[in-house]
């Protein structure tokens, strides 16, 4: 049986700002720092996996800019041992983020150019020369084409799915965050052919039809009310919803846990973009080894937490045995 990961979807680089305050409209604020990351749910994920294990084959598929942020990120992906299969758009440039981070909060605004991800379509995918257990997929909502009609699946994202099902692989989804009534049409079609979904509490509720959040609260109590609709639309092995509280997984066989974000002390947080792209890999790589679900959860939050200490999407993430550390250091309560 194959081993590793195939990671399609989103290429972006990040350009994140450390703003003083998030102003209203028509005034000031001061940008204090800049930084220059990764972004995307590919890119993001991949770079957790091989910051965990340097032997385990990767490989990254998309659609990048032909321009400086291009040669950076295949020249990233050598260093780093990378397999990756991305085409050049010749129109469109390679797709990026502003990212408006407020210093003291550590959340986020973003600003996004979708670039040559607009262009990513299933005949991108050079299905022949793939190898890899696992094919993840990321984000919905957030790849025009990906996410256009398609009068057999639904979309051609549904589509991609599924021919990784057919070809034996294990396949894994997140969306991206967006207010509108795209949500459901977007990301329901793919359910039955992704066997992990794997969102935030936001995310999740808006494709089930259920509030996580009512009022800001966040409703750990429906967790389980939320997972099972996921599993009863489609969902083939185990839904993963994850927020700042803690992470949760129901999987098919009505297995279940739920493990508490990490204590971090005062002035710990830096940023908090790629904290899920961070507990997607933790999550992912704890299946790929067959851990158990509550240490897979664990691995998941402590790579969350590992990434919060850094203002750009994967400059915070560490290696396995130090974030499984960070576990320890920073044990929540209970």
């Amino acid at each position: 049986m194959p081993s590793g990961f195939v990671s399609a979807g989103n290429w972006i680089i990040d350009h994140v700002k450390l703003i003083h305050a998030w102003p209203s409209e028509e005034t000031l604020s001061n940008i204090l720092s800049e930084y220059k990351g990764t972004g995307g749910a590919p890119y993001n994920v991949l770079l957790g996996l091989r910051t965990f294990d340097s032997s385990i084959p990767l490989t990254g598929v998309g659609v990048i800019g032909n321009d400086a942020d291009g040669d950076f990120i295949e020249n990233d992906l050598r260093t780093r041992n990378i397999d990756f299969h991305l085409r050049r758009s010749a129109e469109l440039p390679t797709s990026y983020t502003d990212v408006m981070t407020v210093q003291s909060t550590g959340r986020r605004t973003f600003f996004h150019n979708r670039g040559g991800n607009a262009e990513f379509v299933p005949n991108d995918i050079p299905w022949d020369r793939l190898e890899g257990r696992y094919f993840h997929f990321g984000y919905l909502l957030l790849l025009d084409a990906m996410d256009a009609d398609d009068a057999e699946y639904g979309t051609p994202a549904a589509r991609v799915l599924a021919t990784a099902r057919s070809k034996g692989m294990i396949t894994s989804v997140d969306v991206v965050s967006e207010s509108g009534d795209r949500f459901a049409r977007i990301s329901r079609p793919a359910l039955p052919h992704t066997d992990l979904l794997i969102c935030n509490e936001i995310e999740a509720g808006r494709i089930a039809g259920v509030e996580l959040r009512p009022g800001g609260v966040f409703a750990r109590n429906r967790l389980r009310e939320v997972a099972e609709k996921l599993l009863g639309m489609g969902v083939n092995l185990g839904v993963v919803i994850h927020a700042a509280e803690g992470g949760y997984t129901l999987m098919k066989t009505g297995e279940e846990a739920y493990q508490p974000s990490l204590k971090l002390p005062p002035g710990y947080i830096a940023g908090g973009a790629g904290a899920g792209d961070a507990f997607c890999a933790g999550f992912l790589y704890g299946t790929h080894e067959d851990w158990p679900l509550q240490r897979r959860l664990l691995l998941a939050v402590c790579a969350a937490a590992a990434n919060l200490s850094d203002p750009t999407c994967t400059g915070g993430i560490r290696g396995l045995d130090e974030t499984l550390e960070l576990g320890i250091m920073y044990r929540p309560e209970g």
